[in-house]
């Protein structure tokens, strides 16, 4: 086993993956997965040290978290993306919602999986044809949390106006506030 930024590292030709989260029991444990299925992983706690590691090697692959101390996730995909325009980007999160999984694809990853993600699927979705679709989710998001989803996005990108965004939506503006000051249906 060799070490890349004091990290160890197993060899695998042509399967290089960055691993950057900050719950260092969850990034080792990943890591050590990834390792037993032929990737050569690198892993970071940090946004600087994602990008420290990026700027010397290039990858095939990479798990980001999304929400970190130092920044985003989202900040090393161009990262990753000027070394090896190839790379396959999946971006995890803890607090998965539809804007932020279409800011990811925007910014270059090919899915978005919400936390805690189990190795196997992160291995088919990284390794997936990217002409294909990915398989449908185990716990799909109900219609009632998709509705939600949406009226929220609309309600940020109205700045967070409840008349102008009642208005775009076609509702009324007390509806609008019942449904905000609701909690999120799952």
């Amino acid at each position: 086993m060799e070490h890349v930024s004091g990290h160890p590292v197993t060899s695998g030709q042509g399967r290089r993956l960055l691993i950057l989260d900050d719950d260092a029991p969850l990034r080792m444990r990943l890591a050590k997965a990834m390792e037993k299925r032929g990737f050569t992983t690198s892993t970071a706690e940090s946004v600087s040290e994602a990008l420290k590691i990026t700027s010397g090697q290039s990858h095939d692959y990479a798990v980001l978290d999304l929400r970190l101390e130092d920044g985003s996730g989202l900040e090393v995909v161009a990262a990753l993306r000027d070394s090896n325009p190839n790379t396959r980007i999946i971006i995890l999160t803890g607090f998965g919602n539809i804007a932020t999984a279409v800011s990811a694809v925007k910014a270059g990853a090919i899915d978005y999986l919400p936390k805690p993600a189990d190795a196997d699927v992160i291995e088919k979705t990284l390794l997936a044809d990217s002409d294909s679709l990915p398989p449908p989710p185990d716990q799909p998001m109900s219609a009632n949390r998709v509705r939600w989803e949406h009226i929220l996005r609309v309600f940020e990108q109205c700045g967070r106006n409840v008349s102008e965004t009642a208005r775009r939506l076609g509702m009324h503006r007390r509806t609008l506030q019942r449904i905000l000051n609701k909690h999120a249906p799952k």
